[in-house]
């Protein structure tokens, strides 16, 4: 299938790896014209080297933390006016809410929360102006079904979740989608960090967490960063044009729910 956004311009945030870069390798994969950020220059410039000798294309760039203004400013420079916004940005710490004091709570809030809602801000007159846009924020399934130890990502990300539920109806007759993604346990390096810190809880091994993680999962197994990255470019395309204000959680079966 064609997905009809060859040329469109895509801004994918946090893809120097994991789930943001399995998205921004569907989307060029798609003739995207693609811009990927991340804050270690080395390393997003070498993601975006390995990303265009894969798909035959010219990926662009940029070193910058996107949860300040700058950042986002340097991000807004290097693809002006995108077609298409993935929001992402790296999960807050886990732990014990008792631990947590005002300046933790704000610095997830602002990362998870309002960081996307200031990039949704900068690009969606623009994107309504073209009568096409597409805006995919990659949140968790935490928001669906909150994790013990996540409270910080529950939290900051349910707040965004509810934010996009109204604006997502406004929008949707100009042809331009928001939607969230909602992972559950995929192989990344977020998930290794937390099975470690669920393996010194439990004075068990990594291993032994990580087996009994995937035994759980009605899939028998973790996610890949690439069928991610699949669901996502459907989000975006074309044809997604009445897909609005989902929530699609993408965890092998975990959640019991009908609903």
């Amino acid at each position: 299938m064609n997905y009809g956004i060859e040329g469109k311009r895509a801004l994918v945030c946090a893809a120097s790896k994991g789930l943001g870069r399995g998205c921004a390798e569907a989307l060029a994969r798609e003739g995207a014209d693609v811009t990927i950020l991340a804050r270690t220059e080395s390393v997003v410039a070498k993601t975006a080297e390995e990303i265009g000798a894969m798909c035959g294309r010219t990926v662009a760039w940029v070193a910058c933390d996107i949860t300040t203004p700058e950042g986002r400013a340097a991000a807004l420079a290097a693809c002006p006016q995108p077609d298409i916004l993935v929001n992402n940005a790296g999960g807050p710490p886990p732990g014990d809410f008792r631990s947590w004091d005002r300046d933790t709570w704000i610095r997830a809030i602002d990362a998870n929360m309002l960081t996307p809602i200031e990039l949704i801000k900068a690009t969606i007159d623009g994107m309504i102006s073209r009568r096409f846009g597409r805006i995919v924020n990659i949140t968790s399934s935490a928001v669906k079904a909150p994790i013990d130890i996540l409270g910080l990502s529950n939290g900051a990300r349910s707040g965004l979740t509810g934010f996009v539920a109204g604006l997502a109806r406004k929008v949707a007759r100009h042809n331009v989608t928001i939607n969230n993604l909602l992972p559950g346990a995929f192989d990344t390096d977020r998930l290794r960090s937390n099975t470690e810190t669920r393996a010194k809880a439990a004075g068990k091994s990594v291993a032994e967490i990580r087996e009994a993680g995937m035994a759980a999962i009605p899939a028998g197994r973790f996610g890949t960063p690439d069928e991610f990255g699949a669901l996502c470019a459907y989000v975006c395309s074309a044809q997604a044009g009445y897909l609005v204000g989902q929530n699609l959680l993408l965890d092998g079966g975990n959640f019991p729910g009908t609903f």
